[in-house]
């Protein structure tokens, strides 16, 4: 599946279209069980729409964002984290796209400088105060993971949000000023307490909760011992490459990252 994104619709829409549409942050689907979202006809959400953008064309279809007031007949109201999981990776990659489209347009309908009304631009994806000028655009808020590695194990950890028996790579945001290095280097040692050496970058995510960018390494433990940080981490530990606990589902960057981690290191031997 080619997508083509765009911000404003051809002169021609296709006949039928994506429609990722949302009633607060819950993203609608089908009542009648389906697990995508369904091609209905352009004016059906249109109509219905608080907000409605153009986001390109996948396979010659267009491609909407939309926010709805109420959920409508023959609809239900999915959290867009279950529902991403069921959908294949060009569907999963519009639905965040779309999301954080509806954000950024939510939180930014006054000026963030002066209070102005803000108008959309016709020119681009931004929207700008007609006041004083200022252009707000959608926000990208970059964040690193490190997965944290040595001879035969991987270090793990688990946030006290996290699902019960749930570890993870380490993550956090990016500091104004600080390099992806810098903060990979930081955090795991904010986070853990250990020192890391040759950050090895594996990928990165556009992830909609509600607007980051999470771009993943691998790092070699490079000394320290496991001191979690409190508030922040409620368990970690070294485990052995064959007796991992729960870790996250491959939809996720992480979930391919410790995975794929895992086959190189047992590979190398």
């Amino acid at each position: 599946m080619l997508f083509t994104p765009a911000h404003h619709p051809p002169g021609q829409p296709s006949a039928l279209g994506w429609h990722f549409a949302f009633v607060g942050k819950e993203l609608l689907l089908p009542d009648d069980g389906s697990e995508t979202p369904a091609l209905p006809p352009g004016p059906g959400f249109g109509a219905l729409a608080a907000s409605r953008h153009y986001l390109g064309r996948l396979d010659g279809l267009d491609c909407w964002a939309a926010s709805l007031p109420d959920v409508p007949a023959g609809w239900r109201a999915v959290p867009l984290r279950a529902a991403m999981m069921q959908f294949p990776a060009p569907l999963m990659a519009l639905a965040g796209r779309a999301a954080q489209v509806l954000e950024w347009d939510r939180t930014h309908r006054h000026c963030g400088v002066c209070g102005t009304a803000t108008e959309r631009s016709a020119s681009e994806r931004s929207r700008v105060c007609p006041a004083c000028g200022h252009t707000a655009y959608p926000r990208i808020s970059p964040a690193m993971m490190a997965l944290v590695w040595r001879p035969g194990e991987l270090l793990l950890a688990r946030a006290p949000h996290f699902m019960p028996g749930m570890y993870s790579a380490l993550a956090g945001f990016v500091e104004p000023g600080e390099t992806l290095e810098e903060c990979v280097a930081r955090e795991v040692e904010e986070e853990v307490g250990v020192q890391v050496r040759n950050l090895r970058y594996f990928g990165s995510q556009s992830w909609p909760f509600p607007h980051s960018l999470m771009v993943a390494f691998t790092a070699e433990w490079a000394g320290g011992e496991i001191v979690p940080q409190p508030d922040e981490i409620e368990d970690a530990g070294w485990y052995p490459l064959d007796a991992l606990p729960g870790i996250p589902p491959r939809f996720s960057i992480a979930g391919f990252l410790i995975r794929d981690t895992v086959e190189r290191l047992s590979q190398a031997g």
